[in-house]
């Protein structure tokens, strides 16, 4: 006996799948599970069957067809196929949250995809077209999926959609509550910026400086508006990372610095706001090099930022880095870009077998 995978587009109507049942059962084939996807087109089955050795894939596309199905595709599987739909999500889950970064791999051994790359661009049209699938990174960009037979259905997209935003959330968790030690012996916590930060976010930028909240916003010197400081909490498309020190007599831990990578297109701007009595402590830098390997991890093609000329801490800061950085000089502004190189660990190829 061999095991096979065979997909058909039955009729939504009452008695049709057990014809197409019936017409396998015939010539011998035990039929282990099924799946149905439901699209406008009719329901499409998804069955893992049993057949003699003696048939081969066009005596089962024949079956097919006797039994009422239509635009059948059929492919030999394995073993491993005997694993119930449920059982292999959950896995995939597991294995996500212990290696977020191997989203790419996981939606390949979920869907059987040739190809599965990630882009730095916001998804247009995410959504499925035949053998092509186009998923929302939460995080920012998209995947794009391929394979050559056959097409995804809906239910495909919605599984893989919920896999991109579980490896998203355990991500953005993976850089939650990191002990910072400074060159000094200070400790601070590092982690993503939540909404509930907003009253501690004003108050990092109340006790800054006029010259400090003006080298961060190059444009005005006041504390930004709630509802900006609330974009910048939680961009669209970034992150954002706040530092905590130690609070006193049992109060909540202020935040002292907060950094952002705001991703536009396949770049994205970094900008920094650490408060005065932090400041040439070493904390500027820490938070400029997470935010370079989080963009190298998303796979952005370069970081910008912008920066007064006087601004020497910053340029000071951005030069501990080491890489190769140009400069655009525009009056008292300097806008400096630093490519990044390192590819995106989603970016598979080569097919899963089944």
């Amino acid at each position: 006996m061999t095991l096979w995978w065979i997909r058909a587009t039955v009729d939504d109507r009452p008695g049709y799948l057990s014809v197409l049942t019936a017409s396998l059962a015939l010539r011998g084939v035990n039929i282990l599970t099924v799946q149905v996807h439901t699209t406008e087109q009719g329901a499409v089955d998804d069955f893992l069957v049993d057949a003699p050795d003696t048939l081969d894939e066009a005596d089962l596309l024949a079956a097919v067809e006797r039994g009422r199905g239509r635009d059948c595709w059929v492919a030999r599987s394995e073993a491993r196929g005997l694993a119930d739909q449920p059982t292999r999500v959950l896995g995939l889950a597991s294995r996500l949250v212990r290696d977020p970064d191997g989203t790419g791999e996981a939606l390949r051994a979920l869907l059987g995809a040739d190809t599965v790359t990630w882009r730095p661009a916001r998804a247009e049209a995410a959504g499925i077209s035949g053998t092509t699938m186009v998923l929302a990174d939460p995080g920012g960009g998209s995947y794009a999926l391929r394979r050559a037979a056959p097409g995804f259905t809906p239910a495909e997209y919605a599984r893989a959609q919920a896999l991109v935003e579980l490896a998203a959330t355990v991500g953005r968790r993976a850089v939650e509550h990191v002990t910072l030690v400074l060159p000094d012996g200070a400790e601070l916590g590092v982690r993503p910026a939540v909404a509930d930060d907003l009253t501690a976010v004003v108050e990092l930028h109340q006790r800054s400086s006029t010259r400090t909240r003006h080298r961060r916003y190059l444009g005005g010197a006041a504390v930004p508006a709630p509802v900006r400081l609330r974009r910048l909490l939680e961009p669209a498309r970034g992150l954002t990372l706040l530092a905590t020190a130690a609070g006193s007599d049992g109060a909540a831990d202020p935040v002292v610095a907060m950094a952002n990578l705001l991703a536009e297109g396949d770049e994205a701007e970094v900008a920094l706001l650490v408060r005065d009595d932090w400041q040439r402590r070493g904390l500027g830098s820490a938070l400029l090099r997470r935010l370079v390997r989080q963009a190298d991890m998303a796979g952005y093609a370069a970081l910008v930022l912008h920066v007064q000329a006087d601004n020497a801490p910053m340029l000071r800061t951005l030069r501990r880095l080491g890489r190769p950085t140009t400069a655009e000089h525009d009056g008292a502004l300097i806008t400096l870009t630093v490519p990044l190189t390192t590819p995106h660990p989603a970016k598979v190829q080569g097919r899963a077998p089944r």
